[in-house]
């Protein structure tokens, strides 16, 4: 027997000690590369403040797990200087997430992956029945179905409803354009609809706008913002969202950020919560077409009206004025949001977005014209840059203990 020492073995106990001493790295890691602020090995081992070494290491680690890929021969951009460094990217044929979104006019089921990333959705009901555990049992069920013929391993589920969630029961406090009782236990109905279907991991449930902030400011429009103020309207209603430091900022039971209930009309209509011309019954799509003067029809949802009376009719001036009403409306609540909060970005979804993409200068002009910091400068108003930032975001809920920790998750 040769007394020489096998080189591979020493290769192999460096390797594992560079491993050891970036574990606690992985999971930072894994968000870099998951929110796109770590496409190359060189800017991963920058952001994380280690040896390119132990960047490797974890690297390949997250690799071996299933959950990113590193590109087996380095490269650089054109016209780039320096030495090339390994392309890094999430898995393509990975582990995802179950995400469910329950809105007014329907419900829809997805599978999202790593960065973001719709695998695969479910065609989309359009009748929400009354009792919650119905609803959410069928938008499982067609997620577990998604499940079964993409044979993907799933992490976990998120749900994404239109109503404050409190925690930490998990209670929707205020379905409002729902039948569904008021402080409906949806999280523990949903985690028992997903343990029958079979399906691993845990289950999470949080308010829709909340949970498309995050997926903005990890995936979209609010990406690289500080404090990011999200507004947004869907079917019904308006909700709104803070992000703070890459955290949502929930308040002391989950109710924080409840915009919809700032008053912008003293003379409107009556609120649901009591008062009289909140941005909730001011600017959303039935407000908008009882503005333009139409009659809601049964067809389509009332979001897919208003965005086709813009679209389609704006010439109209009964049409215009009623975007211009809204804008103002709208306008007047963002400023109240700006004198408080200081976003350093505002993003606006849903019909929202259409008024901004309208009229940008009007809306920013109301904006800057009655907020105190509005007049030193302005914020950037921008529209959401995710098509369905809710499902994202639910799935954001079920990845977040894998961004935590990757190697305990997977173990």
């Amino acid at each position: 027997m040769s007394g020489k020492a096998d080189p591979r073995a020493g290769e192999g106990t460096t390797s594992r000690t560079r491993l050891d001493r970036g574990r606690g790295a992985l999971g930072p890691a894994l968000e870099l590369v998951h929110t796109g602020r770590a496409p190359t090995r060189a800017v991963l081992t920058a952001e994380l403040g280690v040896t390119r070494a132990t960047a490797g290491a974890v690297a390949a680690e997250l690799e071996a797990l299933g959950l990113i890929r590193v590109d087996a021969r380095p490269g650089a951009a054109a016209g780039s200087q320096g030495r090339p460094s390994h392309r890094l990217s999430v898995a393509e044929d990975g582990p995802v997430a179950l995400a469910a979104q329950i809105h007014a006019d329907g419900f829809r089921a997805a599978l999202v992956g790593l960065g973001g990333r719709i695998v695969a959705t479910a065609p989309g009901c359009e009748v929400v029945d009354a009792d919650p555990a119905k609803v959410l049992g069928s938008v499982v069920e067609a997620g577990a179905e998604l499940l079964r013929q993409t044979g993907r391993r799933c992490v976990g589920a998120g749900l994404a409803v239109p109503s404050a969630v409190a925690e930490p029961e998990g209670l929707a406090l205020n379905p409002l354009h729902l039948a569904w009782p008021a402080g409906a236990p949806v999280r523990e109905i949903f985690a028992q609809q997903v343990r029958a279907a079979g399906i691993e991991g845990p289950a999470f449930a949080a308010n829709d706008v909340n949970l498309a902030a995050l997926a903005e400011h990890r995936h979209g429009a609010g990406r690289g913002a500080r404090d990011l103020l999200c507004v947004a309207t869907g079917h019904r209603g308006v909700g709104g969202a803070l992000v703070l430091d890459g955290r949502l900022h929930t308040g002391s039971s989950g109710l924080a950020l409840e915009v919809g209930h700032l008053a912008v009309n003293p003379e409107g209509r009556p609120c649901h919560c009591g008062s009289r011309g909140c941005l909730d019954v001011e600017t959303d799509p039935l407000a908008f077409l009882t503005a333009a003067g139409r009659e809601p029809g049964p067809e389509v949802s009332l979001l897919q009206q208003s965005y086709d009376l813009i679209r389609e009719q704006y010439a109209d001036p009964a049409v215009r004025t009623a975007t211009e009403t809204l804008i103002d409306r709208l306008g007047r609540g963002l400023a109240g949001l700006v004198n408080i909060l200081n976003p350093d970005r505002i993003i606006l979804g849903g019909l929202h977005r259409a008024l901004l993409d309208a009229d940008p200068e009007r809306l920013r002009a109301v904006v800057a014209g009655r907020s105190l910091w509005g007049q030193s400068g302005g914020v950037p108003i921008l529209p959401c840059g995710l098509d369905h930032n809710s499902l994202v975001g639910a799935a954001e809920l079920a990845w977040q203990p894998v961004l935590d920790d990757p190697l305990g998750v997977s173990a």
